[in-house]
């Protein structure tokens, strides 16, 4: 097993990153791997080489290929060089490195961009367009319906509890206690948190859940996947994609990017203008740090801002003095 095998195998039976993290990290050291090879005129690397070509000069003439033969962006040069540091983190663990020769390296600046969200009008503006879907409850054996109440199931979920795709695709009948109300979550890293849910929300995952059951024609365990497709078999992230990009392509005031993260976003600015405090935001989204949920402080002052410049006195009469 080489070195690179030995750090990804860590990251996924100890550190418990998940399977597309897994993924993104094996294609940098691939990368960084095929690419020192090359300059070395060879087909592989071996682990004595791999450690040799993780200095800075190795790793500085790598960002270079990225930035100018690439023509990567500086974000994905960035997670380039945030997976060698992993590794080499590990490496020196493991008592191979001495030091850390990612930090000795100068990153390609990033511009800092707002997370992207949705208006809360525009999200009513959906729910209030498939309302049918839970009022008329009937025809649980008809496909096409089925369908359409599990797709809008999809987005209230992503929207009311602002978890993750792979948290969504990995819930399962039991992580929801209906009796408390709250939505038992496996995040990142192996922790679980759990999430309040709204009595409709509850509601609508209950109906969904006897929807299903009618078609199956029994009752589910706790163990099988609550979000099923027609062939009863978990939902993947193709298909949660193509769902919202599919049901936020209908309404018209969204015109930006559909995507699960950005529902996330919405919920995380939503509770932040309306008062929720960091913590608790951090607590519901399941982030490592708290420097994660500050980025969505920056939605929160721009509208400050604009609601000041269109209110305030002075801005208004454009700071002219003695007005």
């Amino acid at each position: 097993m080489t070195l690179q095998d030995r750090y990804l195998t860590y990251i996924s039976s100890v550190r418990r990153y998940s399977v597309l993290t897994q993924e993104n990290y094996r294609r940098v050291l691939d990368g960084f791997t095929a690419f020192a090879a090359r300059e070395r005129g060879e087909d592989g690397l071996s682990d004595a080489e791999f450690l040799e070509d993780l200095s800075p000069a190795g790793i500085r003439r790598y960002e270079i290929y990225l930035l100018d033969e690439k023509k990567e962006s500086s974000r994905t040069v960035n997670m380039h060089l945030s997976v060698l540091s992993g590794c080499c983190r590990y490496l020196m663990k493991e008592g191979l490195l001495a030091a850390n020769p990612v930090k000795a390296v100068s990153r390609p600046k990033m511009e800092k961009r707002l997370p992207e969200f949705y208006r809360g009008d525009s999200m009513k503006e959906y729910f209030d367009s498939t309302a049918f879907l839970i009022d008329d409850y009937g025809a649980f054996s008809d496909a096409k319906y089925f369908r359409m109440r599990l797709n809008r199931l999809i987005i209230n979920i992503l929207y009311c509890t602002g978890i993750r795709r792979s948290e969504l695709i990995s819930l399962d009948v039991g992580s929801v206690d209906f009796s408390r109300r709250v939505l038992r979550v496996h995040g990142k890293g192996g922790k679980i948190r759990e999430i309040p849910l709204l009595d409709s929300l509850c509601k609508e995952i209950l109906l969904y859940l006897n929807a299903v059951e009618t078609m199956a024609g029994c009752a589910r365990p706790v163990h099988e996947p609550l979000l099923v497709t027609e062939k009863f078999r978990r939902i993947y992230p193709v298909f949660v994609d193509r769902v919202v990009k599919g049901e936020l392509g209908g309404v018209k005031s969204i015109t930006g990017r559909k995507s699960p993260h950005v529902l996330r976003h919405t919920l995380a600015t939503e509770l932040l203008d309306d008062g929720a405090d960091l913590n608790s935001i951090k607590e519901m989204l399941g982030h490592s740090s708290l420097a994660a949920t500050q980025v969505y402080t920056h939605n929160s002052i721009a509208k400050l801002k604009k609601v000041y410049n269109n209110a305030h006195p002075r801005a208004k009469n454009g700071e002219k003095h003695g007005d």
